[in-house]
């Protein structure tokens, strides 16, 4: 039997029991779109994160105080990152910008208005480090840092927009924490990383914000590397430095790469676990159509023993049952994907934040698994109907 006759009598047996087959295959494009939203969820998240941190660059290494460890909770004996560390680790090789940073959270006063907004102490290449622009005026420079930092003030674009609408800041004066600095400059919009606004900010040199936090030392130092060299060999470099100066290890490196991967890693967890609930719809599909087949192969039996005694082979009787299953499950993957799809892209036209991005290759590899899973499903019933015994399957009239 060619074929096409074997699509046809498929769709035609299909076709005969409408709401029984469209109930079966229901099963298979619910697990299909299912798995198809969570993938195109997951896809966007994922060149989300990708591109928010290629904003900033990935040859980027943050080092904590502490080092990692398995005693949770146990007292920490390290040694703080101070200004001098992070003096050090600028002369090493490779190193291009190093800036130990101090955050804060304080109500910045200005122009009459007031705002509670992150207060970050900075060296005086930050800027670079995260390759933002200054819009206006400039930003700090070595004079302006030290342990003997003058008062001044660097206004992300947010924040500047907050307290002085469109009115110059530069030169104006602001107030953190009972403190007046002067604005020396008003940085370029950066956007936002991972949803919190970074232009919503106010840059003061390192050691202002230590002494305003009454803190001995930064909470961590951002290092850049030459994007041509080895990242092994520069985290030894900067081990083996601060090392020497502490005594022990007692801090955490931390690159930008791996700070991506945990991220992910943890995205991908999540869609996988989700992604078995879909699962579940699926292998009821499949138990539905092993069902709907096996009641077929009863429904016909007479007929596959007149069949049989015209000369049809068994594998031709096998074949018609299989291709009854697979387009069963291939017309319900199809129903599945336009589902999936047309899902995730309401989504995303209603949730303008979510990021989606649909992986044309996983849908048909979906569409794919739905043809095996009836191809699967359908084997038995089909083999059940093809080794019917002929007198027995005519006397069923």
């Amino acid at each position: 039997m060619r074929w096409r006759d074997l699509f046809h009598f498929a769709l035609h047996a299909l076709a005969v029991y409408r709401l029984r087959s469209f109930l079966t295959l229901l099963g298979i494009a619910i697990g299909i779109a299912a798995v198809i939203l969570l993938t195109t969820i997951g896809e966007g998240v994922h060149n989300y994160v990708l591109n928010e941190f290629a904003k900033f660059g990935t040859n980027i290494v943050k080092i904590t105080p502490g080092r990692q460890s398995a005693h949770v909770g146990m007292p920490s004996t390290a040694r703080d990152l101070t200004l001098d560390d992070a003096a050090a680790l600028a002369r090493l090789p490779y190193v291009s910008n190093v800036n130990a940073v101090a955050l804060g959270n304080a109500e910045i006063r200005a122009n009459g208005r007031v705002r509670r907004s992150s207060v970050m102490g900075v060296g005086p290449t930050m800027h670079t480090l995260y390759s933002v622009g200054v819009a206006a005026g400039r930003f700090l420079d070595e004079a302006d840092g030290g342990r003997d930092a003058r008062a001044l003030a660097v206004l992300g674009s947010t924040l500047k927009d907050e307290l002085f609408g469109i009115s110059n800041a530069v030169g104006a004066r602001v107030e953190i924490g009972g403190e007046r600095y002067r604005v020396i400059g008003v940085l370029q919009s950066k956007g936002q990383l991972l949803h919190v606004d970074i232009d919503d900010v106010i840059y003061v040199p390192t050691s202002r914000a230590m002494a305003l936090y009454n803190r001995s030392g930064a909470d961590h130092i951002k290092l850049a590397y030459d994007v041509h060299a080895d990242v092994g060999q520069v985290l030894s470099v900067i081990r083996q430095t601060l090392i020497s100066r502490h005594g022990r290890e007692d801090f955490t490196l931390t690159t930008q790469e791996e700070m991506i991967s945990a991220l992910l890693d943890i995205l991908r967890i999540v869609t996988s676990a989700i992604s078995a609930l879909g699962g579940i719809s699926l292998i009821v599909g499949a138990v539905g159509i092993a069902t709907i087949m096996t009641i077929a192969v009863a429904e016909h039996t007479s007929e596959i023993g007149l069949m049989v005694a015209l000369g049809a082979r068994r594998r031709t009787i096998l074949g018609l049952f299989l291709a009854e299953a697979v387009a069963l499950a291939a017309l319900g993957g199809l129903l599945g994907l336009v589902i999936g799809v047309g899902l995730a892209w309401l989504a995303g036209v209603l949730v303008p934040a979510l990021p989606v991005s649909t992986p044309w290759i996983f849908v048909l590899a979906a569409e794919f698994v739905a043809i095996l899973i009836g191809l699967a499903s359908g084997v038995l019933p089909a083999r059940r109907a093809a080794r019917l015994n002929v007198i027995d399957a005519l006397r069923t009239e």
